[in-house]
């Protein structure tokens, strides 16, 4: 499986994630992989993991959305957007195998194929404000 779908399976999880409480996290994430039959139980694991690493560090990531998005309050962001700039901003300070504008490019192609009309203008113009 490429990199860009598992990034897709990974938006997918953390965005499903936004509608249960943090107590049913590993559940959630639990029964998503199950539901995803394309999946090898390697890549099942891999995500599992992503997903918590990048669930661990919310505070930290939103932190730093929330310093750059003037004008816009976390909570008022859409939930495809805020979860696609999470993704891709976690990967920009954590994962060491995606530099930084590789990350920005398929946040971009995510919101467009996942966000509204404006979602990726609105993704890249918050992910350029955070890239170093």
């Amino acid at each position: 499986m490429f990199r860009r779908q598992l990034r897709e399976y990974t938006f997918k999880m953390l965005f499903h994630k936004e509608f249960y409480p943090s107590e049913e996290l590993e559940e959630q994430v639990d029964n998503f992989l199950q539901e995803e039959d394309e999946l090898t139980q390697e890549q099942r694991e891999a995500m599992a993991a992503r997903a918590k690493n990048i669930f661990d560090k919310i505070p930290e990531l939103d932190e730093e959305i929330a310093a750059v998005s003037e004008g816009w309050k976390l909570n008022r962001m859409g939930k495809v957007d805020l979860t696609i700039i999470r993704l891709a901003l976690y990967e920009m300070r954590y994962d060491d195998q995606v530099p930084e504008k590789v990350a920005v490019n398929e946040a971009v192609e995510i919101a467009k194929k996942f966000g509204g009309d404006s979602s990726p203008q609105f993704v890249n113009g918050i992910l350029a404000k955070l890239m170093r």
